[in-house]
């Protein structure tokens, strides 16, 4: 394995879901006309993640479609959950499959559903984890010093993590069983971990931004 470094941790955007409270696939939800999971993909790349992953399930084709018409997004790779209904587990456990295939030092995982974390907070999880102390094998991005996401794993855990997932959880289960090797990457001046779940929190976040902009 290579020495830590930012150029050998994978992104990986888990979009598999349906959507079923937003009405739809969330990955397919438009923010200012740019599909949500083309942001996350954008996030991922320009933070400074390669590869690029995108888990899919629900309306995966047209996922693929929307990611190919982007420039940025063609450059990722789609990669499939037959088990994505069985809950969000399933798609870390194949993200980090994908990732440990292509013999990367670490993995940063990375929810659909964030327009509000973008590429400055990728780059300081990578930073941190440049920067860490031996030991450590996961940084979590915190806000008001809560862990949220994203959420980074050195490759010498997705054995353990994989190994203790189950339903809607992900990776949280083995962060909270591991506190010894988790460091928290404060990220509340660089991104906001609000995440789009419902209609009404996507005309929240639309408001909201709208707001922000006629200031």
């Amino acid at each position: 394995m290579s020495a830590p470094g930012i150029r050998d941790v994978a992104g990986v955007v888990l979009a598999a879901g349906a959507g079923r409270r937003m009405g739809g696939p969330k990955a397919l939800v438009e923010l200012g006309g740019t599909p949500l999971v083309v942001m996350a993909t954008r996030a991922l790349v320009e933070g400074g993640c390669a590869p690029v992953g995108v888990v899919t399930g629900s309306a995966g084709d047209r996922v693929a479609g929307v990611l190919v018409n982007d420039a940025v997004g063609r450059g990722a790779t789609i990669v499939p959950n037959d088990r994505w209904e069985e809950g969000q587990a399933t798609s870390v456990a194949v993200g980090l499959s994908w990732a440990a295939g292509r013999g990367v030092g670490g993995v940063l995982l990375h929810l659909v559903d964030l327009p509000g974390v973008g590429p400055a907070a990728v780059a300081r999880l990578l930073r941190a984890r440049e920067e860490a102390h031996p030991g450590v094998q996961a940084w979590v991005a915190t806000y008001g010093g809560h862990p949220r996401n994203p959420v980074l794993l050195a490759a010498d855990a997705f054995e353990d993590v994989m190994a203790g997932l189950a339903g809607d959880r992900g990776a949280r289960g083995w962060l909270d069983t591991h506190p010894e090797v988790v460091q928290h990457v404060a990220c509340d001046d660089v991104a906001v971990p609000d995440d789009l779940d419902t209609p009404d929190d996507l005309d929240t976040w639309t408001r909201s931004t709208h707001e922000e902009i006629r200031r």
